[in-house]
């Protein structure tokens, strides 16, 4: 009988639940899908531990840094690193995870498929892919502004831009029966989102391709686009913004997230000198999720 090895942890405490929850968040966006499992759990002082398992052995420094850029340096100081008992440790994390509904759509587990009601789009995310999924407040915005725009239009050509796990690809696949292009920097997020489409049957639908920006020549086929998702970070979104910009169509709209709400208003301005007008926007949990108009 071979033995499972054990899971390394990185674990460090913070005052209260928005902070706990918004630091969570910033983590699970910074490392890649397959890398860490990251929870908050409250202590009957009301201090909440931020828990991070890995599966193999992290770069201390590195982990460090991204506790700095997230949470600061008092946080950071505190980080104890440990090796843990072998354990289906994303398996372990997700069981605490309800499914997240968001208009029409279900962001769920195996565990709850059956559960589902027959008036809503069911998104199953397997547990060793599971993070990046309507869990995170930016994802559920971009849900939320995707099915509010939906309910009045049928756009032809649709790009999930930096799509990560596919949520957004498959909700959009879902509830159009359309073809949707799907890109990522990073081609581990190709290979998941490929996966989770075939999971939920959106596989023939979902085209995940890697590509940095609007690089791939994939972009000049499928476009011009009328409907973009992009839920990235605010940088890279501000960046994005001319390119952008030139891949879409009259009247496009672009849902854009992945930003603290203090970011929000440069973000807006960055679109807004390239023709793009802000429709509604949209705060969860300290995350802004925009939709913008091309009105040139």
């Amino acid at each position: 009988m071979t033995s499972t090895p054990a899971t390394h942890r990185a674990s460090f405490a913070i005052g209260d639940e928005h902070a706990a929850k918004l630091v969570v968040d910033m983590l699970t966006e910074m490392f890649f899908e397959d890398e860490a499992a990251i929870a908050g759990f409250e202590r009957p002082d009301g201090v909440w531990d931020v828990t991070m398992h890995f599966a193999e052995a992290p770069d201390q420094a590195r982990v460090r840094q991204f506790v700095i850029d997230a949470a600061g340096e008092k946080p950071a100081k505190g980080i104890v690193f440990d090796v843990v008992e072998a354990k289906d440790w994303v398996k372990a994390t997700l069981e605490d995870l309800v499914p997240v509904q968001a208009g029409r759509f279900v962001v769920h587990g195996q565990h709850d498929r059956a559960r589902l009601a027959p008036n809503k789009l069911g998104i199953e995310i397997e547990a060793a892919l599971a993070f990046g999924t309507g869990h995170h407040g930016t994802t559920r915005g971009c849900l939320l502004l995707l099915d509010h725009v939906l309910k009045a239009w049928r756009p032809r050509r649709v790009l999930d831009l930096g799509t990560g796990t596919g949520v957004l690809a498959i909700a959009a696949a879902k509830a159009l029966h359309a073809k949707i292009l799907a890109s990522d920097i990073d081609p581990v997020s190709v290979k998941v989102a490929r996966e989770n489409a075939r999971l939920n049957g959106s596989g023939h639908l979902v085209q995940a391709i890697p590509a940095t920006g609007f690089s791939a020549r994939q972009f000049r086929d499928a476009g011009p686009f009328d409907l973009v998702l992009a839920n990235i970070l605010a940088n890279p979104l501000r960046q994005l913004a001319t390119p952008m910009a030139r891949h879409l169509a009259p009247s496009a709209l672009v849902i854009l997230s992945g930003l603290l709400t203090p970011q929000a208003a440069s973000v807006i301005a960055a679109y807004r000198v390239r023709g793009l007008v802000p429709v509604r926007h949209l705060r969860i949990d300290g995350w802004s999720s925009l939709l913008l108009r091309n009105v040139k």
